[in-house]
């Protein structure tokens, strides 16, 4: 095993900064906290990369998606790749293309540039992140300590999201959109030249990786979500829209008998034959659908009919992330004492609930009504599921796959989140279509001929027309995210059996489990 001088060997054989370790867990929750952030400090930028770019708004879904499928889709086999080939350097190799991806976007001229740069995003974050969550049993010493750094872990996991909200605002208003990515090199470059300084190499184990695995499964559901994008924009009888759902099916059934032969799957089946499991996995699927097109079409709501700046919008979004965290504080009080069920069924009942109360949302509306209502009821609900989720799954997994149990639930989140996106996506491209046909004939009967003048040049309708087309498609999403929240709230009542019993058994694994990013 590798060492460098600062390293010292401790009783169990893992390696661990001696007198830095501080450092090093900066380090490793810096890392962390990039990889959390960029899921969202993009989301504040989303329409000016739009205008910039010139993207459509079904197609500026992709620069969610290219993200969080490549994430969601290979976190599995980075988890792997550091067991086998060392976590340090594995960690370190993730660190790097996470920068240099975010440098390419940043100088993305074009669409498919932006892309391919968000994709080698998600890849390098599925690389460094499931590591960097390994690298803490390595460097810190079980008990306090550990519980200590698993804590700072966890914190910077959930807090992420709002403070990328918050830096995404104030890059763009204050410098440009593409600061959004530019931001991530010093902090990468700061990661990579402290990582061999402070974080000690692990052991390797020998192993293999289930590369086809990995492939047919994050290339599968990319078909997938690519079908529901192209639909879209070009209906279902699209020669592309057919040959990209035929792929995905093709894909995908290759993927699971891969998965069957695979003597070390990336992904192992038979932990969907508990019911508690799998239950849990859809529920984290239907929800992480709902909140990744939440996100997405209120970003674009509140800047563009309420002219909101982008500093403004990522204020607007700070209570939800307030409401998430009482909800979570809630069920992690009150989990030993009620069970894990109640909270999953009052959790999705009550996301159900705000997305239904969002699909009102009118042209005229303004932030109370139109969002921070709905937002909190949102925010409210899925903190109460994510606590009692993330037990969940672990329940009835041995010691030693606890990790991947807790992994699995995470690719969940992500990949759930892409395909409901896009799902949401064609279910607005189809309603803003017809919305903007109606709206067309209204146009050209009150407008005036500069304003007749101005669509002539640009093929764009006006305010207040267009607003009530974006708005018209987005309330029409969201009947859609509510029916997603409403799959999990049956999926809670008809699947989950777990009992008050069980809680000791769930918190004994909580730490080998780890905390969702």
């Amino acid at each position: 095993m590798t060492t460098s001088p600062l390293d010292t060997q401790t009783k169990d054989g893992p390696a661990r900064a001696a007198g830095r370790p501080g450092i090093a867990l900066a380090v490793i929750a810096a890392c962390q906290l990039m990889v959390v952030l960029d899921a969202t400090i993009v989301n504040i930028a989303l329409p000016h990369i739009q205008d910039a770019l010139s993207f459509s708004t079904t197609d500026l879904s992709w620069v969610l998606s290219a993200y969080t499928l490549t994430f969601g889709g290979l976190l599995l086999l980075g988890g792997r790749a550091g067991d086998i080939l060392g976590r340090r350097r594995v960690f370190l190799a993730g660190i790097l293309l996470f920068t240099f991806a975010s440098l390419l976007g940043g100088f993305a001229q074009e669409p498919w540039q932006l892309l391919v740069a968000r994709a080698l995003q998600g890849v390098g974050g599925a690389i460094a992140s499931p590591t960097s969550l390994a690298l803490i049993t390595t460097t810190f010493l079980e008990g306090p300590e550990r519980n200590r750094a698993f804590g700072v872990f966890a914190a910077v996991s959930a807090g992420g999201g709002a403070i990328g909200l918050l830096a995404g605002g104030m890059l763009t208003e204050w410098l440009d959109w593409r600061w959004v990515l530019f931001v991530n090199v010093p902090i990468g470059l700061l990661i990579a030249f402290l990582t061999p300084r402070y974080i000690a190499e692990s052991e390797r184990h020998p192993g293999r990786f289930d590369i086809a695995g990995a492939a047919t499964s994050t290339l599968g559901m990319a078909a997938l979500v690519y079908g529901f994008i192209r639909a879209s924009e070009e209906g279902w009888k699209d020669g592309l829209t057919i040959g990209s759902f035929i792929s995905a099916v093709v894909l995908l059934v290759a993927f699971v008998l891969v998965e069957q032969r695979a003597k070390e799957p990336i992904t192992p089946l038979r932990m969907f034959a508990d019911r508690n499991r799998s239950g849990t996995y859809v529920i984290m699927l239907s929800l992480a659908a709902a909140m990744f097109g939440m996100f997405f079409f209120i970003v674009l709501w509140v800047q563009d009919v309420l002219g909101y700046s982008p500093i403004q919008s990522g204020l607007a979004f700070l209570p939800v992330t307030v409401a998430i965290a009482v909800g979570a504080g809630l069920a992690q009080r009150f989990l030993p004492s009620v069970g894990p069920k109640p909270f999953m069924v009052a959790g999705s009942a009550i996301t159900a609930a705000g997305l239904f109360w969002q699909m009102f949302i009118t042209s005229d509306s303004g932030y109370a009504d139109g969002v921070l209502g709905p937002m909190l009821l949102f925010g409210f609900g899925m903190g109460l599921n994510f606590v009692t989720l993330t037990l969940t799954a672990v329940s009835g997994v041995a010691q030693h796959e606890a990790g991947a149990a807790s992994g699995l639930l995470n690719a969940t989140q992500q990949v759930g989140g892409s395909l409901g996106l896009s799902i949401l996506v064609t279910v607005f491209g189809t309603a803003s279509r017809e919305e903007g046909a109606r709206q067309g004939q209204a146009f050209f009967a009150a407008a005036t001929p500069e304003q007749k003048a101005e669509f002539a040049k640009t093929g764009q309708l006006p305010a207040p027309w267009a607003h009530e087309v974006l708005t018209s498609g987005i309330a029409s999403a969201f009947m859609a995210a509510a029916v997603m929240a409403l799959i999990a709230l049956v999926t809670a009542v008809l699947m989950i059996r777990v009992r008050k019993s069980d809680l000791e058994a769930l918190s004994g694994r909580a730490e080998a489990a780890g905390p969702v990013a």
